[in-house]
């Protein structure tokens, strides 16, 4: 049974991820922390676990015995929670999103030193994952690509993590895309933002959606449309307990799903 504790448990991807960690039978949920809520017991945010009230400060996970703790915060307060991780000893798996490649360095110098391993992911849905690997694949044989990105209202960056980890995969895949023709730019921004390898990147927010994304790409006579739709938060756990399952056997810092599936 692994004792799991969860960072950010009273928003809505901190209560979805303690829901998921509580009907888990192979996990047990001992602690939740969230200092905007703190005092609120699980149950009354719908989860079906007793005792456990939602409290202010990391200080609850190591009097519960955590040994792996869930982060869906923002990145200001997961590089905190990151850093607290590192030095106490408590596995981390993080799908906070907005980390620049200097924190993942330091994210990666900090765990090597550390007795504890941490999984960062931009995207837990596996469906996604396997998405950005088909893009990779398929990268080497168009000329053009363009990624839209999609996500609810309240998003607060962009693009996605998502979106930027895939354009990066194609333009490592394939170094020969065609320039952007485009001369004459009536509304700014209209052409998105350039990603690695001149390849656009658009993003979309806007209430009633979860967390969506398309890759077209195009050659001579065809386009090849690779979509992938996540409807509910729901779609993020089945990643996130095979990430908490993992974590204590994966050395260091892991960065996305990928080694976690064999990909």
């Amino acid at each position: 049974m692994i004792r799991v504790g969860v960072f950010g448990a009273a928003g809505r991807m901190g209560a979805t991820v303690c829901a998921a960690v509580a009907a888990d039978p192979g996990c047990d949920l001992v602690a939740a922390v969230d200092p905007y809520h703190a005092g609120i017991d699980l149950q009354q945010l719908g989860i079906p676990v007793a005792g456990v009230q939602v409290a202010s400060s990391a200080d609850a996970l190591v009097a519960a015995g955590a040994e792996v703790v869930v982060d869906f915060t923002v990145a200001d307060a997961a590089r905190v929670n990151l850093d607290w991780c590192a030095d106490h000893g408590v596995h981390a798996v993080v799908g906070t999103t907005g980390f620049s490649d200097a924190d993942l360095a330091r994210f990666a110098e900090r765990f090597a030193a550390s007795t504890a391993n941490a999984v960062i992911a931009p995207n837990f849905a596996i469906g996604a994952v396997l998405m950005m690997r088909f893009a990779e694949l398929a990268a080497p044989y168009f000329e053009t690509a363009e990624v839209i990105e999609l996500h609810h209202d309240e998003k607060v960056d962009a693009p996605s993590g998502t979106a930027m980890l895939t354009v990066q995969r194609m333009a490592e895949a394939s170094a020969d895309w065609a320039p952007d023709p485009t001369t004459k730019t009536v509304v700014d921004g209209a052409r998105g933002g350039e990603g690695p390898g001149g390849i656009r990147v658009h993003s979309v927010r806007m209430r009633g959606m979860v967390a969506h994304q398309e890759v077209i790409l195009g050659t001579t006579g065809q386009t090849l449309t690779i979509r992938h739709d996540s409807y509910d938060r729901s779609s993020f756990m089945p990643g996130v307990l095979m990430a908490v399952r993992a974590v204590r056997e994966k050395p260091g810092l892991t960065i996305g799903l990928d080694a976690l599936l064999g990909l």
